[in-house]
Parts: structure tokens; C-alpha cells; sequence
């Protein structure tokens, strides 16, 4: 059973876990071309359905992005009959991915060792939020926990109010991104090895892993980081400045030739050999008063025109995107970073595109978000073998 082309076709993944993080390691490995099928609980389906704005029938936006080119087949995992479910979906399958709490497969009769030795060459991805190992991972975890834990919050806001979070799950996010690289080079150890293996993914670990020289600056420089508002510490010039007609435009020019050239551009070329600007380390130093010099010159052209000027000149420059900006803008029409996906109840959806792009055998987005076990007789009858009598049974018992 496949579902279309791309570099992952024939790799059949079962994805038993709900909400964000391991769900969207499946919508990463669906958008390359897997097969993906989906297990959610009968009746209720995966919390994330009820997640976002809904129009009128239910349906809700969220859900047509996360879930789709998946297959929805219904399992109740508390079941003896469910449980057999997933045990025979996943002698047939490549990878399992499951963000339940860990050693809920075990309670629920599913050890992953069990699994393995069953089918040898299966990948069983977890996601949880604090790993499989150690004195927290028995505990519930969510993105905002794993961010605050990886010292991610801390840094988020200003210096003088407290910390703020990043309007996205992040830490979900990354969790699934860093769980597809880990099934990505399990699939390729599996070639030479002939066979599978767990992988470990934490959220906070995910997070921690983008902290830079967070840890560094204090083992080594006793620096503790502190939130530093729109910009980075020492990095300058690097900020949003404001325009004529009040937008805002990010100006990124801490480089030494990218600031000579700013310069040039703002009229003031003398500001590149002043010796409070002539270096990264001395522009860092005063950043504050080399800020007010490049919001003096922007507060007198409008956010286009600074952008014109500072492109022209060879200095990034950029525009603060919302949802209507970002759908209208040229760049990103022309590359098609925006998928218009028709869905049945609603409508014509936008939601980003496949990343990253393959030449010669890209991803697609084939479908959105299926309805809830819409493929549950499809799965169990053409991939499992199961006749029609045994997944009515099952049906009637409540345990698909």
C-alpha cells in the first residue's frame, strides 16, 4: 500500500501518537512520500481535531495541515483487539511513531522490545517530554514545558518583565523535525544492518539543542544570559526599525562589509571607520546609539522604500510578515511556499508547503486531514488481510 511518490515511498509508517510532536515527525515523513496510516482512538479521535478555528460542520483548520496525506483508521489501544491491531500493523510496518507517556506500550501489552523482536527491521520513534530515561520521564510534558526546562524561556521577552512565550509550539515542533532526522538515518542504518532500533527523542533536549553557546557562557565565562528584548546581545546592527508609515523592518548588518555598505546607504558612510562602529565587537558595545542613527534615517521613508534602498545596496532587509502579508507576497507565490489544498468540507486550504525540496523526487501534499477512521476498513482488509466479518467484529466490540 502506497500512496504516491517521493523519496519515501514504500516506507510504511504507523503513527500512534496524538496532538503536535510526534504527529508532525508523520506529517514530515507523509509529505516525502510514506504511507502513513494514522491510529487514533474510536469515537474521539486525536485531541488535536478540536484545536484551531472549525466552520460549521466541526472541521478545523489545524488538523487539515498536521494530519494530512495520513490515513485515519480508528484503534482503541486499551483493548485486547486494538492492542492486536497495532501489533499486526507494525509486523508489517517500518516505523512506529508513539508520544504517549513512557512505558504506556508496555502497560498496554505492546513492550517495544517486543515489537522488535517480532519484526526486526521496525524503527520505533518515541516523543515524550523528557525522554525515556532518568528521573523525569515518568512525568507529563508539553512544548511549553520543554522550552522553560531548556532554558529556552528565560531568554524570551524583555529584561524588565518577566518571561513570555513564542506564540507556536516550538518545542513540539522541533521535537518531530529532530524525530524525522532520527528516523531518516535509522532507515539508512538499516540498509547495511538489516535492522531497526529505538529512537529516543525529548522535547526539551530538542530545544536545548538550538541554545547555542548558552551553556558555554557560563561554565566558561560565568555569563548567564539574560532576555534582551528584539535583539542579540552584542550583535548590532540587528533590530527592527521603525518606518515612515509606522511597519517595522528588520535591518541585519552586524557583518563588517554588510555595515560598510550600510552606511553607504543611509548617507552616512563615515560611520563604517568611526571607532565606535568599525568592528563587530565595538558596534556591540554601542549598540544603542548606533540603533537610534538607523531609526533616525528609517523614520523617513516608508517600510517599501527602505527595503528597495537597503536591497539595492546589498544589505538584508525585511519586511514583518502577518498571515495576509505573507499570502500575497510575490517571492513567496513564485516559489510556491504556500500549498493551496482543496479540502472536502473546507474548501480551498493555504497552509506551507513541503520542506525541504528534493529535485528529482520532491514531496507533495496529496491530501489534508482525513475524517476520523475514514481508512480504517482500507487499512485492516488491504494491508492487514483482515475479512470483513473480523473488522465488523472488532467494530461492534468497540475496539477499532
Amino acid at each position: 500500500m502506497t500512496d504516491g511518490e517521493g523519496p519515501l515511498k514504500g516506507v510504511t509508517v504507523v503513527e500512534a501518537g496524538s496532538l503536535i510532536a510526534g504527529p508532525f515527525c508523520g506529517q514530515l515523513l507523509a509529505d516525502l512520500g510514506a504511507t502513513v496510516i494514522k491510529v487514533e482512538p474510536p469515537g474521539s479521535g486525536d485531541p488535536f481535531r478540536a484545536w484551531g478555528p472549525h466552520n460549521e460542520a466541526g472541521d478545523g483548520v489545524w488538523w487539515s495541515s498536521l494530519a494530512r496525506n495520513k490515513r485515519s483508521i480508528t484503534c482503541n489501544l486499551r483493548t485486547v483487539g486494538g492492542q492486536g491491531v497495532l501489533r499486526d500493523l507494525c509486523l508489517r510496518a517500518d516505523v512506529l511513531i508513539e508520544n504517549f507517556r513512557p512505558g504506556t506500550l508496555s502497560r498496554w501489552n505492546l513492550p517495544p522490545e517486543q515489537l522488535l523482536e517480532e519484526n526486526p527491521r521496525l524503527i520505533v520513534a518515541h516523543v515524550s517530554g523528557f525522554g525515556q530515561t532518568g528521573p523525569y520521564s515518568s512525568r507529563p510534558g508539553y512544548a511549553s514545558i520543554g522550552e522553560a526546562m531548556a532554558g529556552f524561556r528565560d531568554l524570551v521577552g524583555y529584561p524588565d518583565r518577566p518571561p513570555v512565550r513564542v506564540g507556536l509550539s516550538l518545542g513540539d515542533s522541533l521535537a518531530g523535525v529532530f524525530s524525522c532526522v532520527g528516523v531518516l538515518a535509522a532507515l539508512h542504518e538499516r540498509e547495511a544492518s538489516g535492522r531497526g532500533q529505538e529512537i529516543d527523542t525529548s522535547i526539551y533536549e530538542s530545544v536545548l539543542a538550538l541554545t547555542e553557546s548558552l551553556l558555554g557562557d557560563y561554565a566558561l565565562f560565568d555569563i548567564i544570559r539574560q532576555r534582551s528584548g528584539p535583539v542579540l546581545p552584542g550583535i548590532a546592527p540587528s533590530n527592527a526599525y521603525q518606518a515612515a508609515d509606522g511597519l517595522s523592518v528588520i535591518v541585519a548588518a552586524n557583518q563588517d562589509t554588510v555595515f560598510s555598505r550600510l552606511s553607504e546607504a543611509i548617507g552616512q558612510p563615515d560611520l563604517a571607520t568611526d571607532p565606535r562602529f568599525s568592528d563587530h565587537g565595538a558596534r556591540g558595545s554601542h549598540m544603542a546609539e548606533l540603533d537610534a542613527i538607523i531609526s533616525n534615517w528609517t523614520g523617513k521613508h516608508s517600510a517599501r522604500r527602505i527595503i528597495e534602498l537597503l536591497t539595492q545596496a546589498g544589505v538584508p532587509a525585511g519586511a514583518i510578515n502577518r498571515a495576509p502579508e505573507i499570502l500575497s507576497d510575490n517571492h513567496i507565490k513564485e516559489r510556491g511556499s504556500v500549498a493551496w489544498i482543496e479540502d472536502v468540507s473546507l474548501g480551498n486550504v493555504p497552509m506551507p508547503n513541503v520542506v525541504p525540496r528534493l529535485s528529482r523526487t520532491p514531496g507533495k501534499i496529496r491530501w489534508t486531514g482525513p475524517a476520523l477512521g475514514q481508512h480504517t476498513d482500507e487499512v485492516l482488509h488491504g494491508l492487514l488481510g483482515y475479512d470483513h466479518e473480523r473488522i465488523e467484529t472488532l467494530r461492534l466490540a468497540g475496539e477499532i
